[in-house]
C-alpha cells in the first residue's frame, strides 16, 4: 500500500556565512542558482509547487507542472530552483515577470520564457517512501538515480551538480554571476531539516554601492519611520530605486523622521520608482514618500 504524500514541508534554509567551510568528508557542495526557491509534490494526476514562504506557484509556471506530469515517476517530493535560463546564464528579471495576476500573460509567457526546474534534494521517493529523516549521504544517491531513471532530455527538469570536493566548490564560487549566486555547502551526516538552517551555509559575493535616499516608508500601522528607499543614477541621469534599509533602532528612527519628513518632496525617483513586481512585493510596496534629491 502507497504511503501519503506530505505536504507539510517548509524548505530547509542556509545561513550565510564569509567563507567556504572546508573540513574534509563533511560537506556537499553545490552551486547556489538565482532563481525562485520551489518544492514539487506529485501525487499520481495532481503537481503542486510551493514557494519558499509556502505560497502556490504552479499557477505561474504550468511548463513546469506538465514537465512533472510527463515523468513515469508518479509520486514524489522534489526540492529544487526554478530558473529562467537566458543567453548562456538565467535572468532573475525574466523569472521575476513570471508572477503576473494575467492568466493570458502566463501562459504567454511559459513560452517565451519558460522555466527550469534544477533539482538538488529528494524528500519522498517514487513508492512514497519519506526521505527526509535519511542523511544527505543517503538522499543525494537516491536523487541521482531518481534522475537517471525519469529526467528527459528536454532542458525542463535538470539535475544540480554537487561535490564533496572543496577545490570544485572555489572554481563554482570564482565563477559567481550571470547563473550562479554563490556556493550552498550541506553537511553529508544531517537529516533534511525543514524550516531550519541547520546543517546548510551558503557564501555569497558581496557587492557595495553607495546610494542615495530618494524616499521612505512609514512603518506598518504607525508614522514612525519603517525604511529608506535607495536609489543608483543609470547612465541618463536618472535616480533607479534599487533596494531599502530598515536596520533601524526606536531612536534612530525618531531621529531619521525628523531629517526626511522636512524633504518630502516629489518625485524622489526618476527612474525606475519603487512598487514593480518582486517577489518581496506585498500591498504596501506602492506606499511610500518621496524625498527631494
Amino acid at each position: 500500500m502507497a504511503l501519503p504524500i506530505s505536504t507539510s514541508y517548509a524548505p530547509m534554509d542556509a545561513l550565510l556565512v564569509a567563507g567556504i567551510p572546508t573540513d574534509s568528508g563533511v560537506w556537499q557542495y553545490e552551486p547556489k542558482w538565482d532563481g525562485f526557491r520551489c518544492l514539487a509534490f506529485r501525487d499520481g494526476d495532481t503537481v503542486d509547487l510551493q514557494s519558499k514562504s509556502g505560497q502556490p506557484l504552479g499557477r505561474y509556471f504550468p511548463e513546469v507542472v506538465e514537465t512533472l506530469l510527463r515523468l513515469k515517476a508518479k509520486r514524489f517530493v522534489l526540492d529544487g530552483e526554478l530558473v529562467v535560463p537566458e543567453g548562456g546564464g538565467l535572468s532573475f528579471d525574466a523569472l521575476l515577470q513570471r508572477i503576473h495576476p494575467s492568466a493570458s500573460r502566463i501562459k504567454k509567457l511559459s513560452g517565451l520564457t519558460p522555466a527550469t526546474f534544477v533539482l538538488f534534494d529528494l524528500l519522498t521517493d517514487p513508492t512514497g517512501k519519506p526521505m527526509a529523516e535519511a542523511p544527505l549521504a543517503e538522499r543525494r544517491p537516491a536523487l541521482e538515480a531518481f534522475a537517471a531513471k525519469y529526467l528527459r532530455n528536454d532542458g525542463g527538469i535538470v539535475l544540480s551538480p554537487a561535490t564533496t570536493d572543496v577545490r570544485t566548490a572555489r572554481k563554482w564560487f570564482n565563477g559567481v554571476g550571470g547563473a550562479l549566486d554563490g556556493v550552498i555547502a550541506k553537511r553529508l551526516e544531517l537529516p533534511y531539516r525543514s524550516g531550519t538552517r541547520d546543517g546548510m551555509v551558503k557564501v555569497k559575493k558581496l557587492r557595495t554601492a553607495d546610494c542615495v535616499v530618494g524616499g521612505f516608508r512609514y512603518a506598518s500601522k504607525s508614522k514612525a519611520i519603517g525604511s529608506l528607499l535607495l536609489g543608483l543614477y543609470n547612465e541618463s541621469g536618472l535616480l533607479d530605486h534599487v533596494g531599502f534599509c530598515s536596520s533601524f533602532k526606536a531612536e534612530e528612527r525618531e531621529t531619521l523622521k525628523k531629517i526626511v519628513e522636512p524633504l518630502i518632496e516629489p518625485p524622489g525617483f526618476t527612474g525606475q520608482a519603487p512598487g514593480g513586481p518582486s517577489r518581496w512585493s506585498t500591498e504596501r510596496s506602492t506606499e511610500w514618500q518621496p524625498r527631494s534629491t
